[in-house]
């Protein structure tokens, strides 16, 4: 039978320490939920007591299968655990789990905390042995163990034997500073365990400094460690922890692991891992890292021709685990470097069936190259690589023509007298043969100038007839310039990303000397794609 491996998530704790991240308590209610979904055993919520949105999480937690920790630390010197008012702001969580973190390097013993090396030793044990006797389940986190182990290993040991002696679930092992290697991890691990530690009672919890956090969480595990700890996308402080979003994939889906290990996390559960990855990134208002292993948009692109040209016989030539496996999907970008086994792909999941040979075929790859040569890019604008095509293949729909645009920038004294800018848009479109005029400024909900593309946006989309419920739940969500010449013959490249309530998300390209023109460009294919997925008789309008 598969051995029992346990999955902790510090995302709302360690993963607030990620420079530039707080979580508000519904967010953190949110992230919780998505967490107990996804299979997690134990969700750290925070430190009650070191700031009001830890505490008030605590209080609107919502109920969950998975395990609820608070974290805090050992008690202090000097004063018994019944009465060390720190200690009591963690059990007051009332939370089924605590997790304390307390010191295993002597160097900190002596140097940080300034007290006996035994003291320390004999305040983990009490810390423990308190919260036992509260009725929770203990977990201690030996901070800076590795460091502490190679300077002092017996004593790091003796503070490992304090904490399972006074009944704690787990002993974690925490490589906090973030340097120790895999396979130093991998022999120190053997070594606790041939000290007398049992393995099902040591967790790993390490920091990706070395860009070997999940490494060394693996070999941790492939020495004996039955509970890993790390974050969704890696949060964390300095260069984030071991990353869940791919140990769980890799625990899954991958030999050893797949068959000597099972988790809480299922196959189904595992369908959702993408989603959940891109629910935290959405929260915390980022653009989700392509690059990201298993969840990331870029994990199944195939840009090389000969690559897309194998896939499309077998997907396993390039690809080591199939794509739906974490809710992700197979991507062909476009570009200059494309063949035509990458266009037909392409078209294919866009839902443009093209026989082998099509003429249109070479024609789009030419068009491709060509406006790639101008400055172009349809390998990060999939969405305006679709329009083009469509309108190359004689299919994209005419739903409405801008006439004209307008727009001007203004600074100005607001209502608090101070200076600051205003865009102001003025879009005249023709929709079924009837023109129509909007305009709209670029301020949002709290009064502050989103810029110039912020108001052409809401001008275009003030009134398109009958395609506007359409694109009602359209947003623009990421705006990206880049300059791709210099001097007077400068050229602006607009990559822009947008978002729908169905959960799409799609990228357009504009190109133009002018960045508002640029801007408006990507706007409109943007708008078009939506419409072309959206509008039912979208098909039929394009063959007339």
């Amino acid at each position: 039978m598969p051995e029992r491996l346990y999955l902790y998530d510090t995302t709302l704790r360690d993963g607030q320490q990620t420079q530039g991240v707080q979580f508000s308590v519904a967010e953190k209610v949110k992230i919780a939920k998505a967490l107990d979904r996804l299979g997690i055993d134990h969700i750290e919520g925070g430190w009650p007591g070191a700031n009001p949105t830890d505490s008030a999480f605590f209080e609107e937690a919502p109920e969950t299968r998975a395990t609820l920790t608070a974290f805090g630390m050992t008690k202090r010197a000097e004063r018994s655990a019944e009465n060390d008012d720190v200690l009591a702001g963690v059990l007051n969580a009332r939370t089924p789990a605590v997790c304390l973190v307390g010191k295993t390097h002597d160097f900190h013993v002596e140097t940080a905390l300034g007290i006996a090396l035994d003291e320390n030793v004999e305040n983990i044990r009490a810390s423990v042995a308190h919260c036992v006797a509260q009725g929770r389940e203990a977990l201690f986190d030996a901070e800076h163990f590795f460091d502490g182990y190679l300077a002092n290993p017996s004593y790091a040991l003796d503070c490992l034997r304090a904490a399972c002696d006074a009944g704690a679930r787990w002993i974690v092992l925490c490589d906090t500073n973030g340097g120790t290697m895999p396979t130093e991890i991998g022999r120190i691990v053997s070594e606790v365990i041939a000290a007398g530690l049992p393995g099902d009672r040591l967790g790993i919890h390490t920091h990706n400094d070395t860009e070997t956090a999940v490494a060394g969480a693996l070999a941790a595990v492939d020495a004996g460690a039955r509970q890993i700890q790390g974050t969704l996308n890696g949060l964390g402080e300095r260069c984030g922890n071991a990353n869940l979003v791919s140990i769980i994939p890799t625990l899954l889906l991958k030999e050893p692991y797949a068959s000597l290990y099972t988790t809480g996390v299922t196959h189904e559960g595992l369908k959702t891992i993408t989603q959940v990855s891109r629910m935290l990134d959405d929260v915390l208002n980022r653009v989700p890292l392509k690059q990201l292993a298993y969840v990331g948009a870029s994990a199944f692109a195939h840009k090389a021709g000969l690559h897309a040209s194998a896939i499309l016989k077998d997907p396993s030539t390039y690809e080591h685990v199939a794509p739906d496996s974490v809710g992700n999907e197979r991507f062909i970008p476009m570009s200059n470097q494309a063949g035509q086994s990458n266009l037909r792909r392409r078209l294919m999941e866009a839902g443009i069936e093209v026989a082998p040979g099509d003429p249109a075929l070479g024609r789009i790859l030419e068009t491709v190259k060509a406006r790639e040569a101008e400055g172009y890019a349809y390998d990060t604008a999939q969405a305006s690589f679709e329009m083009l095509a469509r309108a190359e293949l004689g299919q994209a729909a005419d739903f409405f023509e801008v006439k004209r645009y307008r727009v001007t920038v203004e600074r100005r004294k607001t209502k608090y007298d101070r200076m600051g800018t205003v865009s102001e848009a003025v879009v005249v479109v023709k929709v079924d043969g009837t023109k129509k005029l909007s305009v709209s400024e670029s301020f949002d909900e709290t009064g502050s100038d989103r810029g110039p593309l912020n108001a052409l946006s809401k001008a275009l989309a003030k009134d398109l007839g009958p395609y506007q419920e359409i694109i009602d739940d359209m947003r623009l969500v990421d705006f990206k310039v880049r300059i791709t010449q210099g001097g007077t013959e400068a050229v602006t490249r607009v990559i822009i990303d947008s978002a729908d309530g169905q959960g799409r998300r799609w990228s357009t390209v504009g190109v133009s000397a002018n960045i508002v023109d640029a801007s408006f460009e990507a706007l409109l294919d943007a708008v078009r794609w939506k419409l072309a997925r959206d509008v039912p008789d979208a098909g039929l309008r394009a063959a007339e």
